[in-house]
């Protein structure tokens, strides 16, 4: 079985690109290991497919912590001064927002509705 879960930060917004009509959400994750000097970052792109990944990409904002489950590969490839690397990948499954960024900026639209939201509430309390 090939599932990896991890928790780490987003190093940039997610973007959403199409193949014929199918979403496909793009982003990257630092994965922090270890402490102090030992500390070590691990970056792994992401790809979240279809409907899930279209609807979750606006609140995939850089620096938002998540967590993710998924299929992991090393991808070989060829940089652009003919040196060979790898790139670790992972197909997601799973993701849940654990957190991260303030209300202010932390995803596209979510403030405003959420401050529509708290006002809503504040004019149903009586008191």
């Amino acid at each position: 079985m090939n599932v990896w879960n991890f928790v780490g930060r987003l190093a940039r917004d997610a973007e959403v690109k199409y193949i014929d009509t199918y979403a496909v959400a793009g982003f990257t994750t630092a994965v922090d290991s270890g402490y102090g000097d030992k500390k070590k970052t691990t970056w792994v792109k992401c790809e979240m497919w279809g409907k899930r990944g279209e609807s979750v990409a606006p609140y995939l904002v850089k620096g938002t912590q998540v967590a993710v489950s998924g299929e992991v590969t090393n991808r070989e490839y060829t940089d652009k001064d003919g040196n060979k690397s790898t790139s670790l990948e992972l197909r997601v499954n799973d993701l849940t927002l654990v957190g991260g960024k303030s209300a202010e900026g932390s995803s596209r639209d979510e403030p405003e509705r959420k401050n529509k939201k708290d006002a809503e509430l504040d004019d149903d309390v009586p008191f």
